[in-house]
């Protein structure tokens, strides 16, 4: 064959942020609904780690035996989306995950906010 690679051009995508967040909104909700008594023990998780004042990540939480394995795993978005606008948590960084089955791919690392560790003490 002697004809030159075709190669298709994308088509223009309209992007619209106002959906996209309330698709993440909507999945969010749906995903934190599998495991209420998961959820409150990861939420508690989150606190205790953000008292420590140390940066940290999901993975974390189960190495100091604070939570179980959640029931799939976009559990943990919406526990440290709920901790980040309740004031327990910032996001601080992206780092390589803690934890050989996910191959150290990139995880957000968190640590307890200010003024969440002020009211805790």
């Amino acid at each position: 064959m002697s004809g030159q690679l075709q190669i298709s051009t994308p088509t223009a995508t309209v992007i619209d942020p106002i959906a996209g967040e309330a698709a993440k909104e909507a999945g969010t909700k749906r995903i934190g609904q599998l495991d209420p008594k998961w959820a409150a023990q990861c939420d508690d998780a989150i606190e205790t780690m953000a008292r420590r004042g140390i940066p940290f990540q999901a993975a974390d939480l189960i190495r100091e035996n604070l939570v179980g394995e959640p029931p799939h795993p976009n559990c943990w978005g919406p526990r440290f989306i709920k901790a980040s606008k309740r004031g327990v948590v910032e996001h601080v960084n992206f780092g390589s995950s803690n934890r050989a089955t996910v191959h150290r791919s990139i995880c957000h690392q968190w640590i307890g906010t200010e003024a969440y560790r002020s009211a805790a003490a």
